[in-house]
C-alpha cells in the first residue's frame, strides 16, 4: 500500500474515536484487522483501496481461514473491513463497498449443554427455610419453569408476576414483551419468597428479587448463587443461569415435539426464526407447557 493509502487508516481511527465514540480497546481491534488486510494486500501487490474488489476480500477471508483463524474471528475481521470501506466510500476514496457481499465461513454450531430432568430435579432440591434459601429456590425454579434469560429475570418487578393467573410478563431483547406460564413448583417457591421478601429487605423497592440492601439482586450475585447451589448439590459440572434456559428448551422439545411453540416461549429475537410463530395464541402455548414441562404439573 502507498503512504497515501495508509494515511486513511489513521483517519479511520480518528473517525472511530471522535464520531463513533468507540473505546480505545475497540478502536485498536478494528485497526488490527485493517493492518492484517494491508499485509495481505502487499503480498498481492495491491497499492490502493480502490483496487480491492469483493473477490479480493473473499480470497483474504479464505487465506485467514486456511491460516487457522476461526469463523467467528473472520466475521469480526470482515465486519471491521466493511466499516473501513464504508468510511472510504463516504470520503469518496472508493466508489462502492466491496465487503457488503462477502461472508465468513459458517461456524460449526455447538450444541448447548443441558442438565437432564434428574439432574435438574436434584439441583432444585434446595434445603433450608431461611430467606436466602427461599429466594434461591424461587429464582432457580422460575428460571427452569419459564426459560428466562438472566437479564430478563433480574429486570422483573412485583407487577410482572401474576400468581393467580400463573404467568409472568417478561421484557426480552429489543424491548419485546411476552407473557409466559409459570409452573406449579415455581408458584409455590415464589409464594414462599414473597412472604419473606419484606422482612428480608426493609427498604425493598419494586424488584421481584432483592438483596438485604433492598436493591434488585445483581446478575453476578445470581450467577454466584447458582454455581454455589450446584456445588452443594454435588453436580459434577459448572452450572450457570443460561443452563436453565437450555434445559427448559431441551426438555420441552423432547416431550412436546412442538418446535414452534418452544421457540415462541423462548422469545427468540431474530425475526427470521420468530415471525412464523407470532400467530400462536397464548392458550396453545400454555397447553403445550402444562402437558410437557416436568415441573408444570401439580403432584
Amino acid at each position: 500500500m502507498t503512504p497515501e493509502a495508509l494515511a486513511w487508516i489513521e483517519r479511520f481511527g480518528a473517525h472511530l474515536g471522535s464520531e463513533r465514540r468507540l473505546s480505545p480497546h475497540t478502536r485498536s481491534n478494528y485497526l488490527r484487522e485493517i493492518d492484517a488486510l494491508v499485509s495481505w494486500c502487499d503480498t498481492q501487490r495491491l497499492t490502493a483501496w480502490a483496487q480491492i474488489d469483493a473477490q479480493h476480500l473473499r480470497s483474504f477471508a479464505a487465506r485467514s481461514h486456511a491460516g487457522g483463524l476461526a469463523p467467528r474471528s473472520i466475521q469480526r475481521r470482515l465486519s471491521a473491513i466493511r466499516s473501513f470501506m464504508r468510511f472510504l466510500l463516504r470520503e469518496h476514496v472508493i466508489r462502492d463497498n466491496p465487503g457488503l457481499d462477502v461472508r465468513a465461513p459458517k461456524s460449526r454450531r455447538r450444541l448447548p449443554r443441558t442438565l437432564d430432568a434428574d439432574q435438574m430435579g436434584k439441583l432444585l432440591e434446595i434445603p433450608g427455610d431461611d430467606p436466602l434459601s427461599r429466594r434461591d429456590r424461587a429464582i432457580m425454579e422460575l428460571f427452569y419453569s419459564s426459560g428466562l434469560r438472566l437479564s430478563e429475570l433480574c429486570a422483573l418487578t412485583l407487577v410482572d408476576l401474576d400468581l393467580a393467573d400463573r404467568t409472568v410478563r417478561v421484557t426480552g431483547k429489543g424491548g419485546k414483551t411476552r407473557i409466559l406460564p409459570v409452573g406449579a413448583r415455581a408458584i409455590t417457591a415464589l409464594r414462599e419468597w414473597l412472604a419473606e421478601r419484606a422482612s428480608f429487605a426493609k427498604n425493598a423497592g419494586t424488584a421481584l428479587f432483592v438483596g438485604a440492601n433492598g436493591r434488585s439482586v445483581s446478575p453476578r450475585t445470581i450467577q454466584t448463587r447458582v454455581a454455589r447451589r450446584a456445588r452443594e448439590q454435588g453436580l459434577p459440572m459448572h452450572v450457570h443461569p443460561h443452563l436453565f434456559r437450555h434445559s427448559f428448551a431441551s426438555h420441552l422439545l423432547e416431550s412436546s415435539q412442538d418446535l414452534r411453540g418452544v421457540q415462541e416461549l423462548l422469545g427468540h429475537a431474530d425475526i427470521a426464526t420468530t415471525q412464523v410463530y407470532t400467530h400462536l395464541d397464548f392458550q396453545h402455548l400454555a397447553r403445550i407447557y402444562d402437558q410437557a414441562h416436568p415441573r408444570a404439573r401439580k403432584k
